[in-house]
Protein backbone atom coordinates (compact mmCIF):
# COMPACT_ATOMS: atom_id res chain seq x y z
CA UNK A 1 0.00 0.00 0.00
CA UNK A 2 1.34 3.53 -0.94
CA UNK A 3 1.96 5.30 1.99
CA UNK A 4 0.56 8.38 1.04
CA UNK A 5 -2.88 5.69 1.01
CA UNK A 6 -5.76 6.47 3.52
CA UNK A 7 -7.28 3.35 4.85
CA UNK A 8 -10.48 4.79 3.24
CA UNK A 9 -8.63 5.39 -0.18
CA UNK A 10 -7.18 1.64 0.19
CA UNK A 11 -10.64 0.00 0.86
CA UNK A 12 -12.37 2.39 -2.46
CA UNK A 13 -9.42 1.68 -4.15
CA UNK A 14 -9.72 -2.32 -3.96
CA UNK A 15 -13.60 -2.20 -4.19
CA UNK A 16 -12.91 -0.33 -7.63
CA UNK A 17 -10.48 -2.83 -8.78
CA UNK A 18 -13.10 -6.07 -7.86
CA UNK A 19 -15.55 -4.16 -9.72
CA UNK A 20 -13.91 -3.79 -12.85
CA UNK A 21 -13.01 -7.48 -12.90
CA UNK A 22 -16.03 -8.49 -11.89
CA UNK A 23 -17.25 -6.98 -15.54
CA UNK A 24 -14.15 -8.08 -17.07
CA UNK A 25 -14.14 -11.64 -16.09
CA UNK A 26 -18.92 -12.15 -16.02
CA UNK A 27 -18.11 -15.47 -16.05
CA UNK A 28 -15.89 -16.11 -13.25
CA UNK A 29 -15.98 -19.06 -11.17
CA UNK A 30 -14.40 -22.27 -9.68
CA UNK A 31 -13.09 -24.01 -12.27
CA UNK A 32 -12.83 -27.10 -11.13
CA UNK A 33 -16.03 -29.33 -12.42
CA UNK A 34 -17.92 -30.81 -9.38
CA UNK A 35 -21.59 -31.80 -8.56
CA UNK A 36 -21.61 -32.38 -4.67
CA UNK A 37 -19.54 -30.98 -1.81
CA UNK A 38 -17.40 -34.64 -2.07
CA UNK A 39 -16.49 -34.14 -5.52
CA UNK A 40 -15.44 -30.30 -4.81
CA UNK A 41 -13.51 -31.97 -2.05
CA UNK A 42 -11.85 -33.82 -3.64
CA UNK A 43 -10.87 -32.40 -7.12
CA UNK A 44 -9.73 -29.59 -4.45
CA UNK A 45 -6.97 -31.60 -2.93
CA UNK A 46 -6.01 -33.29 -6.05
CA UNK A 47 -5.50 -30.30 -7.95
CA UNK A 48 -2.14 -29.57 -6.03
CA UNK A 49 0.97 -28.96 -8.19
CA UNK A 50 -1.28 -29.77 -11.22
CA UNK A 51 -3.53 -27.90 -13.15
CA UNK A 52 -7.62 -27.65 -12.83
CA UNK A 53 -7.69 -29.19 -16.66
CA UNK A 54 -5.92 -31.96 -15.77
CA UNK A 55 -7.86 -32.82 -12.83
CA UNK A 56 -11.37 -32.44 -15.00
CA UNK A 57 -10.33 -34.64 -17.13
CA UNK A 58 -10.22 -37.86 -14.56
CA UNK A 59 -13.06 -36.50 -12.77
CA UNK A 60 -15.91 -38.61 -14.64
CA UNK A 61 -13.83 -41.64 -14.19
CA UNK A 62 -13.07 -41.35 -10.91
CA UNK A 63 -16.50 -40.55 -9.58
CA UNK A 64 -18.03 -43.29 -11.87
CA UNK A 65 -16.13 -45.90 -9.67
CA UNK A 66 -16.33 -43.98 -6.39
CA UNK A 67 -19.43 -41.74 -5.90
CA UNK A 68 -19.10 -41.52 -2.25
CA UNK A 69 -16.66 -41.33 0.88
CA UNK A 70 -17.73 -44.71 1.46
CA UNK A 71 -16.72 -46.43 -2.23
CA UNK A 72 -13.76 -43.86 -1.81
CA UNK A 73 -12.35 -45.61 1.42
CA UNK A 74 -13.34 -48.68 0.52
CA UNK A 75 -11.54 -48.70 -3.26
CA UNK A 76 -8.33 -50.92 -3.56
CA UNK A 77 -5.03 -48.78 -3.25
CA UNK A 78 -3.77 -49.43 -6.61
CA UNK A 79 -7.02 -48.89 -8.93
CA UNK A 80 -7.17 -45.11 -7.78
CA UNK A 81 -3.29 -44.86 -8.16
CA UNK A 82 -4.04 -45.88 -11.38
CA UNK A 83 -7.01 -43.21 -12.09
CA UNK A 84 -5.65 -40.52 -10.11
CA UNK A 85 -1.56 -41.19 -12.26
CA UNK A 86 -1.92 -38.50 -14.71
CA UNK A 87 -1.90 -35.49 -12.00
CA UNK A 88 1.41 -36.61 -10.85
CA UNK A 89 1.97 -37.42 -7.11
CA UNK A 90 -0.07 -39.88 -7.13
CA UNK A 91 1.04 -42.10 -4.44
CA UNK A 92 0.46 -39.01 -2.27
CA UNK A 93 -3.05 -37.98 -3.84
CA UNK A 94 -4.27 -41.58 -3.66
CA UNK A 95 -2.94 -42.05 0.46
CA UNK A 96 -4.89 -38.58 1.27
CA UNK A 97 -8.04 -39.28 -0.77
CA UNK A 98 -8.12 -42.65 0.97
CA UNK A 99 -7.79 -40.91 4.66
CA UNK A 100 -10.22 -38.41 3.96
CA UNK A 101 -12.90 -40.57 2.56
CA UNK A 102 -12.47 -42.81 5.76
CA UNK A 103 -12.81 -39.68 7.92
CA UNK A 104 -15.67 -38.70 6.59
CA UNK A 105 -17.28 -41.98 6.50
CA UNK A 106 -16.09 -41.99 10.34
CA UNK A 107 -16.49 -38.60 11.64
CA UNK A 108 -19.01 -37.28 9.62
CA UNK A 109 -21.37 -39.87 8.32
CA UNK A 110 -19.99 -39.76 4.81
CA UNK A 111 -21.19 -36.25 4.42
CA UNK A 112 -19.14 -33.26 4.19
CA UNK A 113 -18.74 -30.85 6.70
CA UNK A 114 -19.92 -27.62 6.17
CA UNK A 115 -17.92 -25.61 8.93
CA UNK A 116 -14.03 -24.24 8.35
CA UNK A 117 -12.76 -26.27 11.63
CA UNK A 118 -14.02 -29.26 11.66
CA UNK A 119 -13.05 -29.42 7.34
CA UNK A 120 -9.08 -28.56 8.26
CA UNK A 121 -9.26 -31.06 10.48
CA UNK A 122 -9.76 -33.72 7.45
CA UNK A 123 -6.95 -35.75 6.35
CA UNK A 124 -5.03 -33.53 3.08
CA UNK A 125 -6.92 -30.40 3.46
CA UNK A 126 -5.84 -26.93 4.60
CA UNK A 127 -7.39 -23.81 5.02
CA UNK A 128 -6.92 -23.51 1.21
CA UNK A 129 -9.40 -26.31 0.08
CA UNK A 130 -11.25 -25.88 3.13
CA UNK A 131 -12.52 -22.30 1.96
CA UNK A 132 -12.96 -23.65 -2.00
CA UNK A 133 -15.83 -25.91 -0.29
CA UNK A 134 -17.27 -23.65 1.76
CA UNK A 135 -17.38 -20.75 -0.79
CA UNK A 136 -18.78 -22.94 -3.80
CA UNK A 137 -20.33 -25.82 -2.57
CA UNK A 138 -21.73 -24.60 0.64
CA UNK A 139 -22.41 -20.60 -0.34
CA UNK A 140 -20.29 -19.96 2.84
CA UNK A 141 -18.29 -16.33 2.79
CA UNK A 142 -14.63 -17.39 2.39
CA UNK A 143 -11.61 -16.17 0.43
CA UNK A 144 -9.25 -18.62 -1.18
CA UNK A 145 -5.42 -17.31 -1.13
CA UNK A 146 -3.77 -19.83 -3.47
CA UNK A 147 -0.78 -18.53 -5.36
CA UNK A 148 -2.75 -16.23 -7.77
CA UNK A 149 -4.36 -14.32 -5.04
CA UNK A 150 -1.75 -14.09 -2.59
CA UNK A 151 0.48 -12.25 -5.87
CA UNK A 152 -2.45 -10.29 -7.19
CA UNK A 153 -3.08 -9.06 -3.86
CA UNK A 154 0.42 -7.53 -2.92
CA UNK A 155 0.73 -6.66 -6.58
CA UNK A 156 -2.75 -4.21 -5.87
CA UNK A 157 -1.00 -2.72 -2.31
CA UNK A 158 -4.00 -4.77 -0.63
CA UNK A 159 -1.73 -6.40 1.79
CA UNK A 160 2.24 -7.14 2.48
CA UNK A 161 1.73 -10.42 3.73
CA UNK A 162 3.15 -13.81 2.46
CA UNK A 163 1.37 -15.62 5.00
CA UNK A 164 -1.61 -17.06 3.40
CA UNK A 165 -3.96 -16.56 6.38
CA UNK A 166 -2.38 -13.06 7.41
CA UNK A 167 -3.21 -12.06 3.86
CA UNK A 168 -6.76 -13.41 3.86
CA UNK A 169 -7.49 -11.90 6.70
CA UNK A 170 -6.12 -8.48 6.07
CA UNK A 171 -7.78 -9.07 2.24
CA UNK A 172 -11.21 -9.91 3.62
CA UNK A 173 -11.23 -6.83 5.89
CA UNK A 174 -11.14 -4.37 2.91
CA UNK A 175 -14.17 -5.81 1.28
CA UNK A 176 -17.86 -6.98 2.55
CA UNK A 177 -17.92 -10.69 3.66
CA UNK A 178 -20.87 -10.98 0.74
CA UNK A 179 -18.34 -10.58 -2.09
CA UNK A 180 -15.38 -13.12 -0.53
CA UNK A 181 -16.12 -16.05 -2.70
CA UNK A 182 -16.23 -13.74 -5.88
CA UNK A 183 -13.12 -12.04 -4.97
CA UNK A 184 -11.30 -14.99 -4.69
CA UNK A 185 -12.77 -16.10 -8.46
CA UNK A 186 -11.96 -12.30 -10.01
CA UNK A 187 -8.26 -12.32 -8.67
CA UNK A 188 -7.45 -16.24 -9.60
CA UNK A 189 -9.09 -15.17 -13.11
CA UNK A 190 -6.83 -12.70 -13.65
CA UNK A 191 -4.17 -14.18 -12.48
CA UNK A 192 -4.15 -16.98 -14.81
CA UNK A 193 -5.25 -14.85 -17.38
CA UNK A 194 -3.41 -11.44 -17.28
CA UNK A 195 -1.78 -10.74 -14.18
CA UNK A 196 1.17 -13.36 -14.53
CA UNK A 197 4.05 -14.18 -12.19
CA UNK A 198 6.32 -13.32 -14.66
CA UNK A 199 5.92 -10.66 -17.11
CA UNK A 200 1.86 -9.62 -16.50
CA UNK A 201 0.61 -8.03 -18.99
CA UNK A 202 0.52 -4.68 -17.65
CA UNK A 203 -0.33 -2.84 -21.01
CA UNK A 204 -3.39 -4.86 -21.70
CA UNK A 205 -4.79 -4.78 -17.99
CA UNK A 206 -8.22 -3.71 -17.17
CA UNK A 207 -7.20 -2.25 -13.80
CA UNK A 208 -3.78 -0.82 -14.57
CA UNK A 209 -4.78 2.64 -13.46
CA UNK A 210 -5.60 1.56 -10.21
CA UNK A 211 -2.30 -0.67 -9.48
CA UNK A 212 0.33 0.03 -8.04
CA UNK A 213 2.96 -2.44 -9.54
CA UNK A 214 1.88 -1.00 -13.10
CA UNK A 215 5.03 -1.36 -15.04
CA UNK A 216 6.55 -4.64 -13.50
CA UNK A 217 5.08 -6.05 -17.51
CA UNK A 218 5.25 -4.69 -20.71
CA UNK A 219 3.30 -1.51 -20.76
CA UNK A 220 3.66 -1.32 -24.27
CA UNK A 221 -0.61 -2.45 -25.58
CA UNK A 222 0.49 -4.65 -28.40
CA UNK A 223 3.36 -6.62 -26.34
CA UNK A 224 0.90 -6.59 -23.54
CA UNK A 225 -1.61 -8.31 -25.83
CA UNK A 226 0.49 -11.33 -26.62
CA UNK A 227 0.90 -12.31 -22.92
CA UNK A 228 -2.56 -12.74 -22.78
CA UNK A 229 -4.51 -15.99 -22.26
CA UNK A 230 -8.37 -16.43 -23.04
CA UNK A 231 -8.16 -19.03 -20.35
CA UNK A 232 -6.49 -20.85 -17.53
CA UNK A 233 -3.28 -22.82 -17.11
CA UNK A 234 -4.10 -25.90 -19.72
Amino acid sequence: MPAEETRTALVRRARKIDRVLAETYPDARCELDFDDPFQLLVVTVLSAQTTDKRVNAVRPTLFAAYPDPASMAAAEREDLERIVGPLGFFRAKTESLLKLSAALVEDHGGQVPAKLEQLVKLPGVGRKTANVVLGNAFGVPGITVDTHFGRLSRRFGFTEQTDPVKAEHEVGALFPKKDWVMLSHHLIWHGRRCCHAQKPACGACPVARWCPSYGEGPTDPEAAAKLLRTEGRA
